[in-house]
């Protein structure tokens, strides 16, 4: 792999590893099959995107990409995992998913291929393990239409997060495996805003989302203390 993508090798080996696990809701991978439905709800009332053309950057085993499809949207789903791209496209095959594809290609480098393509671009869950997030959002905003919309999901850093998604998820409860995250890693909403300031995005909502551990279940919520969601327009 080239040294100069903005992908850590460490990062694209541990999520390969898991590859197989993608749509086994029991595995590690549960939590984000029980997030999807309140992320994607989200995303389509602010943006309705049956009919749009979907860009879903990191899409991991195609989770978000897939039920983006099935709500409409023609979906190309990117990522530099090799498994998690072939888990992606043999999902698809199997679901019959329509109109969705899948390409080994990076954020950037897609951008500098098809600037101003999409009508939305979705970035989930993805920020926290790159070298240069900067870059992501710049790429991101680059491949968006003007006046399309770009979403984001990323992790606060503070003693809460800490405490709730490293502490709590990988070691207390077991919901993650350990090391998914680094605490250096995660992104203030004021540094995410200041990424988007300067990839000329403007945000339009920010939305948290918060885990009952007694209920077992996920809500959107104000606070975005530990998890959090941004919607953004490129200006026109």
């Amino acid at each position: 792999m080239s040294n100069t993508l903005n992908a850590d090798p460490a990062e694209l080996a541990k999520f390969s590893d898991l590859a197989h696990l993608w749509w086994d809701m029991d595995s590690e991978f549960r939590p984000l099959h029980m997030i999807n439905p309140l992320r994607l709800e989200w995303i389509n009332t602010l943006c309705p995107i049956s009919g749009l053309r979907a860009l879903d950057v990191g899409c991991g085993g195609g989770i978000l990409a897939d039920s983006m499809a099935r709500r409409g949207a023609d979906v190309l789903g990117i990522d530099l995992s090799t498994k998690a791209l072939k888990v992606a496209q043999l999902h698809a095959l199997e679901a019959q998913t329509p109109n969705i594809a899948y390409r080994e290609v990076s954020a950037e480098g897609l951008a500098a291929e098809a600037p101003a393509t999409y009508d939305v671009v979705t970035c989930m869950e993805m920020l926290e393990h790159v070298p240069d997030p900067a870059s992501i959002v710049k790429a991101c905003a680059d491949l968006v239409k003007p006046g399309g919309w770009v979403f984001f999901s990323t992790l606060n850093r503070n003693p809460k997060s800490f405490l709730f998604a490293i502490l709590g998820a990988e070691y207390l409860l077991n919901m993650l495996p350990r090391g998914t995250h680094e605490y250096a890693k995660m992104i203030r909403p004021s540094e995410l805003a200041s990424y988007c300031r300067h990839a000329g995005l403007d945000l339009r909502q920010t939305s948290g989302m918060e885990y009952n551990p007694l209920t077992k279940r996920y809500s959107m919520s104000k606070d975005t203390g530990v998890n959090y969601l941004f919607a953004t327009q490129k200006s026109l």
